[in-house]
């Protein structure tokens, strides 16, 4: 009951706060982590943990579904070059770029830690994106690379994940291995999500007429495509989207106009509740994470995360930037498959840059790492890492959410 009673307490002050946002002119999601950090130090609070496991298999699913089915797909298609570019070629960089600096700026750490460190903060999330974004008036070719991006790139930062944790445990990483996983993490996620899109297309075909049945099979859909690629060892994100893709282009060919917009308000109320508690349970974990750091290493550790932010966002805008500059060459050089419609244009290039949130996803990575490695052994600097990316993502969703509006109407006044 006290649990119960905690969580009604938190839903309240989420609503309420998402109400003033418009009138106080702070995206809301700023708003909520900093209501989450503040909450989190009323000393009479019990600790509220943040479970991986309902991150991935409760939180992720909808929200993952959500933007799918309501991404425009003509543009997903046109920019796919730009997208693929920045959910897997990105990420390793990133991944890369940001254990570099770890090993050679933070005591005690070795390669693999590093690397460690760096797949978790090496994917943007698409939860923190869309949210930030939203309200802004970007263009539909922006909103679907950052969507597109952020919808597929925890594919690329979990097999990252799962091998720099293998490497710190002692198992050994084998290239061919590495490589043939990636490749089979997605397709056979992808396989899963056609599948069960088939499925429940063709119960929807037989059911559409009711709309209680027909609204209920859709929310139950993306947890269940999620829990069968994950038992099947391939990628429950990649299923959900590609199960939103495929329901998105049916839905328009027979659903009635009445149930499009039941449904489309059943999901906007779900989206906006776990959306809202998702950022309140991020702001909620920085006490938390503070209470393992000694003080002496606190200021220090935020010194450190705020490099990593500054490294991770450095990164991102080469990559953007050498990414307009191919498409334009290849689009110049006329033997590309480039269209028009794909090149970036310095606004799109510097919003798509400073868009590059981190946020629940990387979170739930850190908070799951292991505590022991097989030998019985605490997992070295395991602490520091879920602080520093803790860290991270709050310097990301607070410091970039709230300039990129600033940016964007600069951008919109030039």
């Amino acid at each position: 009951m006290e649990n119960y009673s905690i969580v009604i307490f938190i839903m309240a002050i989420m609503i309420g706060l998402s109400a003033m946002a418009d009138s106080v002119r702070i995206p809301y999601p700023v708003l909520l982590i900093t209501a989450g950090i503040a909450i989190g130090f009323i000393p009479a609070l019990p600790v509220i943990e943040l479970n991986p496991e309902v991150v991935f298999l409760i939180f992720l699913p909808p929200l993952l579904y959500d933007a799918a089915f309501n991404i425009n797909f003509q543009d997903f298609r046109t920019n796919i070059n730009t997208i693929s570019t920045l959910a897997i070629s990105l990420v390793f960089i990133t991944a890369s770029g940001i254990a570099a600096v770890s090993y050679y700026l933070i005591p005690g750490m070795t390669w693999p830690l590093a690397f460690v460190l760096g797949s978790i903060l090496s994917a943007t999330d698409a939860v923190a994106a869309m949210s930030i974004t939203k309200g802004l008036g970007l263009s539909s070719k922006t909103n679907t690379i950052l969507e597109g991006e952020s919808l597929v790139n925890d594919a690329s930062a979990l097999v990252a994940y799962r091998f720099s944790v293998a490497a710190v445990t002692g198992s050994a990483f084998v290239f061919w291995q590495a490589s043939a996983e990636f490749a089979v993490l997605p397709l056979g996620g992808a396989i899963v999500g056609l599948v069960i899109g088939r499925i429940l297309g063709f119960i929807i075909m037989r059911i559409h007429n009711n709309a209680q049945a027909t609204i209920g099979m859709m929310l139950l859909m993306p947890f269940v495509a999620y829990r069968v690629a994950e038992e099947l060892e391939v990628s429950g994100v990649i299923a959900v989207v590609i199960l939103g893709l495929g329901i998105a282009d049916f839905s328009k060919k027979i659903f009635p106009d009445r149930l499009k917009q039941q449904s489309k308000t059943i999901w906007e109320i779900i989206i906006f509740l776990l959306n809202g508690l998702i950022f309140i349970l991020i702001g909620l974990q920085f006490p938390y994470v503070i209470k393992n750091i000694s003080s002496d290493q606190l200021l220090p550790y935020i010194g450190y995360a705020l490099i990593i932010t500054i490294i991770a966002l450095i990164l991102r805008m080469v990559r953007v930037f050498w990414q307009r500059a191919n498409l334009q060459k290849g689009f110049e050089s006329g033997r590309g498959r480039i269209s028009e419609n794909a090149l970036l244009d310095f606004k799109n290039s510097l919003i798509i840059s400073w868009s590059g949130m981190r946020g629940i996803v990387s979170l739930a990575i850190a908070i799951g790492l292991p505590t022991h490695l097989h030998d019985g052994t605490p997992f070295p600097l395991r602490d520091a890492i879920i602080f520093i990316s803790v860290a991270v993502v709050l310097f990301t969703l607070i410091g970039q959410g709230l300039t990129l509006p600033w940016i964007v109407k600069r951008l919109g006044d030039a």
